[in-house]
């Protein structure tokens, strides 16, 4: 394993969209819909000296039966919009657009992105996502229209033809492929960096070709040491097998961080904000996925649910839980019965001892940058991608505390080197 001494670790921000992971009805919390929240994010982030702020996006909102579900946030603004207006208030993050290449086009898509990154002065990026669900679908009259591997087919079209319209010299390009069509000039003046940076998420085989093939930073779930040694190696063998450099890719997993003034301070603090997370009503919400029927009737504090769950799932439009719990949740389901009945559990302290939604790091400042340090030191990975469980106030933390150890450990700028979102991530020219 090479060490590097003089690694440098790269930190960006998720802001989450949906999903338990965020305190949403703390008092605390900054309105979701305000521009002022975002600036101020942004502006926190700068302080911190972080390369990037990334917004999610949704085509459509949680739904429960056709009507809103009410445990997510509903009326999420659209990305490029919202970074745009951060681009005038900001002079250094990164503005990070997650967008779909499901249901986009590739002409429009890149004239918005390129738009972007021109106002703010190359400091755009993309996040590449694809959709398969039929919920989702049903916004664009198309459904679930592709196949779960198609889709990552028609992705690594969509960024093609994308690409072509960046690095073209202003002629027309023209594209015909099975799934994605494009005759189209750029109508957009190039940015100082070039072209927006190229993000991409996903552990699967295609996840990990369509990043290997086209992206700059990708994310992922390994944020065990292990496991992210595991998940660079392997990156960077398909980076080989597509003529790429190991170090062409950015590798930031997605993180969750929480800081104490002791160790057991910050373990503490991790399952009050666990159980924050993980409510009476999330925990109802939860078993509905499994016994696929509304349990809203039931008492969370209650004993579990006197009826028996069906193979059907509750409403697509939640989301679905993943292939291999549902294949068998049945006899999930027979083992949480006799597990809540061994340790006479309720409904809501069974789901937290199955459901535990482990924090990635915990522990005071200085130990947390200590197995920072070594985890980019020893290349598991360039830096982390932060979604924080509360904002302002978590975001403040890391600026506050955490920061200045890494700085102190040599693995963290102490001053922004270029304007760029490429110079930030110190990525090659393109």
């Amino acid at each position: 394993m090479t060490v590097s001494e003089h690694a440098q670790l790269h930190l960006g921000v998720f802001y989450v969209g949906v999903g338990a992971q965020y305190l949403w009805d703390d008092p605390s919390n900054g309105a979701h819909t305000e521009i002022e929240t975002y600036v101020s994010v942004a502006h926190t982030l700068e302080r911190g000296l972080f390369d990037a702020f990334f917004l999610g996006d949704g085509q459509r909102v949680r739904e429960n039966r056709g009507r809103i579900l009410a445990l997510d946030v509903a009326g999420r603004p659209d990305a490029i919009t919202q970074l745009s207006a951060l681009a005038a208030a900001t002079t250094h993050i990164g503005l990070v657009a997650t967008q779909n290449t499901t249901y986009n086009f590739p002409a429009d898509l890149a004239r918005r992105l390129s738009t972007l990154d021109f106002l703010s002065g190359g400091r755009a990026g993309w996040n590449i996502v694809t959709t398969d669900n039929a919920w989702t679908g049903a916004n664009f009259r198309r459904g679930g229209w592709l196949e779960h591997d198609r889709r990552y087919d028609r992705a690594d079209q969509f960024v093609e033809a994308a690409s072509a319209l960046w690095s073209g010299d202003g002629a027309v390009v023209e594209r015909r492929t099975d799934l994605v069509g494009l005759r189209a000039a750029p109508t957009v003046p190039r940015s100082p960096q070039g072209r927006p940076v190229l993000f991409q998420a996903g552990d699967s085989p295609g996840g990990r070709e369509l990043a290997a093939k086209h992206a700059d930073v990708v994310f992922s779930t390994n944020t065990a040491y292990d496991k992210a040694i595991a998940y660079a190696t392997d990156l960077r063998a398909r980076l080989a097998n597509h003529g790429r450099p190991a170090d062409a890719v950015r590798i930031l997993p997605g993180a969750t961080v929480v800081l104490g003034d002791t160790p057991a301070d910050a373990a503490e603090r991790s399952e009050d904000i666990r159980r924050r997370q993980l409510n009476p009503q999330r925990a109802i919400s939860f078993l509905e996925q499994y016994w696929g029927r509304d349990l809203s009737a039931y008492d969370p504090h209650g004993p579990l649910p006197d009826i028996e769950p069906t193979e059907e799932e509750l409403d697509p439009s939640r989301g679905t839980i993943s292939v291999e719990h549902r294949t068998g949740k049945l006899d999930r389901v027979r083992q949480w019965r006799e597990l809540a009945e061994s340790k006479n559990l309720s409904i809501h302290q069974l789901v937290l001892e199955v459901q535990p939604r482990e924090h990635s790091f915990v522990g005071t400042p200085g130990q947390i940058a200590d197995e920072w340090a070594r985890y980019v030191r020893n290349r598991a990975v360039d830096g982390f991608n932060i979604s924080p469980h509360l904002v302002p106030a978590a975001l403040d933390d890391i600026v506050d505390k955490l920061v200045p150890e890494l700085q102190d450990r040599g693995v963290y700028r102490t001053a922004y080197e270029g304007t760029t979102l490429r110079e930030h991530l110190a990525l090659p020219g393109d």
